[in-house]
């Protein structure tokens, strides 16, 4: 069980049609709550994180979602392993309809809109604030000025191949420049 599912859950019924009304909500959680999150994520810290907005009903069946999520985490960095420390302003939007259609299995396309889901009976918000973030997190956070360098790796006694190497029109190119 991971530290973040022992958190506590803000859980609003969907499916029931007595709850069909637009609700507000705001969740910003507690020290040791970012604590569980930061551990579940992987990370070093999330300082702050709110996650606020509205659920509404739309049309007959269907609901939207519409919220901000803000977020100061700390991370590691790809080169350094120094400390990162990212501000996260993302605007969450979901679609969550009844009329659903799964894609086939084995279909590979993409879809158009990748904010639209399957109307679940009930909806988590404490869930859908921890995929907005993890999705948000930069995945290869680097602190100012860091450059990820050139690595180069070859048999030995092979001539090892650079990425300017790689490059076949680099030296006709160098070679058709005009002289200064």
């Amino acid at each position: 069980m991971s530290d973040a599912t022992r958190l506590p859950r803000h859980i609003l019924r969907l499916a029931d049609p007595g709850q069909r009304q637009a609700t507000r909500f705001d969740l910003a959680p507690e020290a040791e709550e970012r604590e569980a999150i930061a551990a579940d994520l992987g990370v070093p810290a999330v300082r702050k994180l709110r996650f606020e907005g509205w659920l509404r009903p739309e049309g007959r069946r269907d609901w939207r979602l519409e919220g901000q999520l803000g977020a100061t985490v700390v991370q590691e960095s790809v080169v350094s392993l120094e400390p990162v420390t990212t501000r996260i302003d993302e605007r969450v939007e979901r679609r969550y309809l009844a009329d659903f259609v799964e894609p086939e299995p084995g279909e590979s396309e993409m879809p158009e809109d990748d904010s639209v889901e399957e109307l679940p009976a009930s909806l988590d918000l404490v869930g859908v604030m921890l995929e907005a973030l993890a999705l948000a997190l930069p995945p290869y956070p680097r602190a100012e000025g860091e450059e990820l360098g050139e690595i180069v790796v070859t048999e030995p006694g092979a001539e090892p191949l650079t990425e300017e190497k790689a490059k076949p029109f680099a030296a006709l190119r160098d070679a058709l420049k005009p002289k200064e």
